[in-house]
């Protein structure tokens, strides 16, 4: 079993909103540093955001800055990504990622990964 668990994927048109959840298997992951990634067609994966265990830094992608926002629900054990004012190139597989430094979170080799969950948005 994947340790990270994505949901909340689908077809939206542009302009519409999604809204990503990740729930990871273990307990211990509530002190982990945790982001999402993106993997377009033919495209390599890259970082979209990233927020540290407790919620104090947070950052994002410049493509997807104002638009998209991060949270970390230590208490429910999951992390979400709102994403709004959604355009044709945001389609991609989202994959949610977690590590005991942020800075693997941030350098796009965290420790955990989970499935991903595709998020299609038409033109």
């Amino acid at each position: 079993q994947a340790p990270l668990i994505e949901s909340g994927g689908g077809l939206v048109q542009a302009g519409g909103s999604l809204r990503l959840s990740c729930a990871p298997t273990e307990p211990t992951f509530t002190r982990y540093h945790m982001g999402w990634f993106r993997q377009a067609p033919g495209k390599e994966r890259e970082f979209v955001a990233g927020v540290s265990w407790n919620n104090e830094s947070i950052y994002y992608a410049d493509a997807v800055k104002g638009r998209f926002s991060i949270s970390k629900d230590n208490a429910k054990k999951t992390m979400t990504l709102q994403m709004n004012s959604l355009k044709p190139e945001d389609t991609a597989v989202y994959y949610c990622a977690a590590d005991r430094l942020f800075s693997g979170v941030l350098n796009g080799a965290p420790a955990s990964w989970g499935r991903g969950t595709q998020g299609t948005v038409s033109s």
